[in-house]
């Protein structure tokens, strides 16, 4: 049943209308569970096509920087248009959109097989801006593809996608797990200390000071830091001698060096379209709209209690899709839906488009203010870390309360346990997959969502329904 666009006045609400001083704490605390992964992907393939900041040419360091940039502002417009739509482009569903880390790993290998540089990273962009035109048509196209993807199927992915970040959320309450210090005494009492946080005041407080749960207690994780910098010894020495500033500490300097005004630059790579990227990356973009289905089912049963519509889930993917066009003429990753904000979302419930349109724009002030991004940018991966180890679980909930909507008889149980054993299974440990061609192993390895998915669409069409599920 579609959802009344009466003026309701709550969170709970997607249409309702809130004020200003409940809309952007709401919208804030969105940011701030997306920000640092909406950069990484960008980092690591520009260290792959050899632009960084390291790299000693002042030009490539200065691209690093556009690309950041312009990875904020596209993620913000890209929110507004699943948020809003244009025309049947965008779902109108809660997501928040950010940089695709599913791409990294066939990023990468198109990298190694072209060599790197600024011409390499300009077939990237060439291929994804193809793929998401692809991707996009096919979201077109999605409506007689839904009986593919039952309940049992989308939970199974949903679940998949839950299970997946799992080891992420725990990565960052230990600090990151590329910090010198991973795993200090530390980080993880500054991630307990706000993940403490979220349960008391979501569970034990009233109004702003629960819905707002994660913005209050990742602000605390500010202050305790900054606190701890002061008490604590800030630098230690690792084995080999060599000196680290510890993760847990707030690098203000970063914010004071930043500028506080910039112009995105459109086009900052020349496109380049090359057989040898566009090929693997169009298969990638198939295997993102899978992911991108699952994400929109699970947000609707975790965040609304109900399943996607057709037309959601086909303007998501359609976004999905012409976002991630978009994004490549600004030099951008491929943008998707982000399963952290998923997580975000069936936590706390907060379904509301205003807040969640408030994210968007703070996102692309993110991307005019580069001191405002600096300020988020500095945040420790620990704080972050207390707030998506509840969250991420939060997605494997929904995952199953999808699966349990039809009866767990022996089809249904056979389905996802094989989908989770075997594909699942493969996929997070793609070395057992190390000897199978280098395509199989960019689609099937990696975070273990898609061989899930594939298997339980498989088991889904074999597998013959129960006399009970035919009538």
């Amino acid at each position: 049943m579609k959802q009344s666009q009466s003026q309701t006045g709550s969170p709970y609400e997607f249409y309702g209308k809130i004020p200003l001083r409940q809309a952007i704490p709401l919208g804030l605390q969105h940011v701030l569970a997306m920000f640092v992964g909406n950069l990484t992907p960008i980092l690591i393939i520009c260290g792959a096509c050899g632009i960084s900041a390291t790299s000693g040419d002042a030009e490539l360091a200065a691209l690093q920087v556009t690309l950041l940039q312009n990875a904020m502002l596209i993620a913000g417009i890209v929110t507004l248009v699943q948020l809003f739509a244009i025309g049947p482009v965008g779902g109108k569903v809660p997501i928040i959109m950010g940089t695709s880390s599913g791409f990294i790993g066939v990023f990468q290998s198109v990298a190694k097989v072209m060599g790197g540089g600024i011409l390499t990273y300009g077939a990237i962009m060439g291929a994804s801006l193809i793929g998401g035109i692809f991707e996009g048509f096919l979201g077109f196209c999605l409506k007689p593809l839904r009986k593919f993807f039952p309940p049992i199927v989308t939970g199974t992915v949903v679940l998949s996608i839950g299970l997946s970040l799992i080891s992420v959320g725990i990565q960052s309450f230990g600090g990151g797990s590329s910090a010198s210090d991973y795993g200090s005494m530390e980080n993880l009492i500054l991630g307990l200390i706000v993940l403490v946080t979220i349960i008391v005041l979501k569970h034990f407080c009233k109004g702003i000071w629960s819905t707002s749960a994660i913005l209050f207690a990742i602000i605390i994780g500010y202050i305790v830091s900054e606190v701890m910098g002061i008490f604590l010894p800030t630098t230690d020495i690792t084995a080999e001698g060599v000196e680290f500033t510890k993760a847990w500490v707030l690098n203000w300097s970063k914010v004071a060096d930043a500028s506080w005004f910039a112009v995105p630059k459109l086009m900052p790579v020349k496109l380049v379209f090359d057989a040898r990227a566009i090929l693997p990356i169009l298969i990638m973009f198939v295997v993102t709209a899978v992911e991108t289905v699952g994400d929109i089912s699970g947000v609707m049963e975790g965040g609304m209690g109900r399943e996607a519509t057709d037309k959601e889930l086909s303007g998501g993917v359609a976004c999905d899709g012409f976002g991630s066009s978009l994004a490549a003429l600004f030099g951008v990753l491929p943008n998707t839906s982000f399963s952290q904000n998923v997580g975000l979302v069936t936590m706390t419930k907060i379904v509301n488009r205003t807040a969640l349109g408030f994210g968007a724009i703070f996102l692309i002030f993110c991307g005019l203010f580069p001191k405002l991004a600096a300020l988020i940018s500095i945040m420790p991966q620990s704080v972050l870390g207390g707030a998506a180890v509840m969250m991420f679980s939060s997605i494997i909930i929904s995952g199953i309360q999808l699966i349990t909507k039809e009866p767990m008889n022996s089809r249904s149980i056979t389905i996802v346990s094989v989908a989770l054993g075997l594909g699942y299974g493969l996929g997070a440990n793609s070395a057992v997959i190390s000897g199978l061609p280098q395509p199989v192993q960019l689609i099937f390895g990696g975070s273990g969502i898609v061989p899930a998915a594939l298997v339980a669409i498989v088991l889904n069409i074999v597998l013959p329904r129960e006399k009970a599920e035919q009538k």
